[in-house]
């Protein structure tokens, strides 16, 4: 399945746009097992109602580990084909940090510093529900790049809830982009800079990420996040 992926296309499309689409990565079944989690808190570590924090609206919780298989999955599945995108991301933009070949050894490094808590999560939206624009960053050491993968059914299970980033170019206004995404199909993402190449060179732009107001229905998202929580 994520060996499978046009990787050629997707570093494309990261280096263009700051985002790339993987095509179905869940079939409907598994999307609704993932979905159905939610509703169990021995699997979670935190729940987060977004209006309390000023967020948005809606609800999200972070997986306790050990973390369910798939999700697990997940990690150790894209982290070999994301990990050279994003050393070679910090690279262009001067940036020090490199990243090694095995997520755990990366995950070391996050536990030694006292990121501890794992960050993938559930999230779930009903009809009003919207989540502001944000960036997941949660301590020193940051993988600049993570997953949203879609678990209902656009126009079937709710309407609107449409995925949003930003982008903030220096001395220009900001760039937005809808992307549309099938139930089972993730975007990966910035999450914080990536770099662009201008007519001076390579500088550093801003995103932030976030999703538009629901419609109608219910909306679940699984995010995956390569690094964890202080």
């Amino acid at each position: 399945m994520i060996a499978g992926l046009d990787w050629a296309r997707v570093a494309a499309d990261l280096d263009v746009f700051g985002y790339a689409t993987t095509g179905p990565l869940f079939g409907a079944t598994e999307c609704a097992a993932l979905a159905a989690l939610y509703d169990d808190d021995t699997r979670f570590r935190s729940h987060i109602v977004m209006a309390r924090h000023g967020f948005g609206r809606g609800e999200y919780k972070y997986f306790s580990n050990p973390l369910p298989d798939p999700v697990a999955a997940l990690r150790a599945g894209f982290w070999p084909h994301l990990a050279p995108i994003a050393n070679a991301w910090n690279a262009a933009m001067g940036l020090a940090p490199r990243f090694p070949d095995a997520h755990e050894a990366f995950l070391a490094r996050c536990h030694a510093a006292g990121q501890t808590r794992p960050t993938p999560l559930l999230l779930r939206y009903r009809e009003g529900d919207y989540n502001c624009l944000h960036q997941d960053l949660y301590g020193e050491h940051v993988f600049p790049l993570q997953i949203a993968i879609l678990l209902s059914a656009p126009g079937r299970d709710f309407t609107g809830g449409e995925f949003v980033l930003t982008e903030q170019r220096p001395r220009m206004q900001s760039r937005a982009e809808v992307v549309p995404l099938a139930q089972g199909e993730g975007v990966i993402f910035a999450v914080h800079h990536r770099p662009v190449r201008g007519t001076r060179g390579t500088y550093r732009v801003n995103l932030r990420h976030g999703v538009s107001r629901l419609r109608s229905g219910r909306r679940h998202t699984l995010g995956v996040i390569f690094h964890d929580a202080a």
